[in-house]
């Protein structure tokens, strides 16, 4: 089985990080992966936002918690994020965004980095408390947050894959 597979087979969502740091080569890379994304009619509507500060990332999640009423709430303690964003009047920004987090999610266990979707910021991300930080780290105010990767080294093994679906073949 090529690379491309297993790393597709394999990739699984990690929910504990360890506290050390993505070096920023990494990240670099891992931004390089989610700019060659597909993107509906080619037109990249998107801005990717890397937060590597620790304090920053906890005071995102604190503000998400607070509005969600979810005390705790920490994003599982990433020690990176990257945010993309889209144009709100885009009318491919939510599906451009997931190919781009696919694309860094990949790439993340290529390094060996973990990752995680983070979704919950969707429907909050124009609430003024949500939106005052999201602007001032500089994700445009004409911008939706549709999803964020919250990465880091994983702490431990993840968990088993679970299968579900289905496939159906019509010759």
């Amino acid at each position: 089985m090529n690379e491309v597979m297993q790393a597709l087979l394999n990739r699984r969502s990690v929910r504990k990080f360890t506290d050390q740091p993505v070096p920023r080569e990494i990240l670099e890379d891992l931004t390089q992966a989610a700019l060659h994304a597909p993107s509906g009619m080619c037109k990249k509507t998107w801005k990717f936002t890397v937060i590597s500060d620790p304090a920053k990332i906890a005071v995102l999640a604190d503000v998400i918690g607070k509005e969600l009423g979810r005390d705790g709430y920490d994003m599982y303690k990433p020690t990176a994020l990257i945010i993309p964003s889209n144009l709100a009047d885009s009318p491919y920004g939510m599906e451009d965004d997931a190919c781009a987090l696919e694309n860094i999610f990949l790439a993340a266990y290529s390094y060996g980095v973990g990752s995680v979707w983070i979704n919950q910021i969707r429907t909050i991300c124009d609430v003024p408390a949500v939106r005052s930080l999201l602007t001032g780290y500089g994700i445009p105010e004409n911008h939706v947050v549709y999803g964020m990767a919250a990465l880091g080294y994983p702490d431990g093994e993840a968990g088993p894959y679970k299968p579900g679906g289905e496939v159906a073949f019509v010759d």
